[in-house]
């Protein structure tokens, strides 16, 4: 639910915020004896403020890397939707986009990130709202290769949308910065609780 601290969640899982109560464990050690920097190179993330650097769609998708791995690059873009779009370009994967993605629609800024985040192929997946700037057909089509994508990592996504959660092995619903729901699709349906009301009013609003 809006304003129920999932985003500041994720932050908190990726060691953007360090003081906090409590203990996140990643396995069977603590986050914060594990260093930030080695543990956000085991990371990628698509968030709601992801940065577009002022650089071509090729660096801006492998980010760090002098020597681009172009069948990755490809893969990528494919699981993101967006090699139709990237192959209209005169220049291609050499366009280049501005600091704050100038020239692109948030869609496309968003459907880079996606990209971004799968050519890295970590091990711990954080997807922050990564689909709300799409319509149902891109992002139907996204989910579906994304799905196939997340197999054997552990990916923690925040969405209000259905269609991006529904196959999740574990659904948490927040209100006001606390847990009141959690569970598989079909289990928090047949609760009929605050996630079957969200489910409802989707479906009654065709979301």
């Amino acid at each position: 639910m809006s304003g129920s601290g999932k985003t500041t969640l994720l932050k908190l899982l990726l060691r953007f915020y360090e003081n906090y109560k409590g203990e996140i464990r990643v396995g069977a050690s603590s986050l914060k004896y594990i260093s930030p920097r080695f543990w956000r190179k085991q990371c990628g993330s698509v968030m709601q403020d992801g940065y577009i650097f002022n650089d071509s769609i090729a660096k801006n998708i492998t980010v760090n890397e002098d020597q681009q791995d172009y069948q990755r690059l490809i893969h990528a873009c494919k699981v993101a939707n967006i090699l139709p779009f990237i192959e209209s370009l005169p220049l291609g994967f050499n366009t280049k986009i501005g600091a704050e993605g100038n020239g692109i629609s948030a869609g496309q800024k968003q459907r880079i990130l996606i990209a971004r985040a799968v050519y890295k192929n970590p091990e711990y997946l954080f997807f922050d709202e990564a689909t709300n700037a799409l319509d149902a057909n891109n992002e139907s089509a996204i989910m579906e290769q994304l799905n196939e994508f997340f197999k054997n990592k552990t990916v923690v996504v925040v969405a209000h949308r259905l269609s991006t959660v529904k196959n999740a092995d574990n659904i948490i619903v927040l209100h006001n910065g606390e847990i009141t729901e959690q569970g598989t699709h079909g289990e928090l349906v047949e609760r009929q609780g605050a996630y079957y009301k969200l489910v409802k009013n989707q479906l009654e609003l065709g979301g």
